[in-house]
């Protein structure tokens, strides 16, 4: 497998994982304070221009990458936008165990 490919998939991995313990975090403490709206708006927006731009160009990875990147990190969007109460019933869904 050529070098380029195997940094160009762990970047992917990197990039698709980076937000999973930010989620997981909302969802155990229910704590969306310290989370930047702005940041998250303007990276959700990012992620979604990354998707139309890999669909465009027809480059899978990118496609794929963003795609994952967009939810996950739109997920965590949502719940800083969402009233307390509902936030907490997501939140509860999410994590039987709560």
């Amino acid at each position: 497998m050529d070098l380029t490919l195997v940094v160009g998939y762990l970047a992917s991995i990197c990039s698709m994982t980076s937000f999973i313990p930010q989620a997981w975090k909302v969802i155990r403490t229910r704590d969306t304070q310290a989370i930047s709206r702005r940041m998250y708006t303007v990276t959700v927006a990012g992620f979604a221009l990354w998707t139309v731009f890999g669909l465009m160009s027809m480059e899978w990875p990118i496609i794929i990458t963003n795609i994952v990147c967009f939810f996950v990190s739109g997920f965590i969007l949502t719940m800083t936008l969402l009233p307390k109460p509902k936030m907490e019933k997501v939140a509860e869904a999410l994590d039987r165990k709560g």
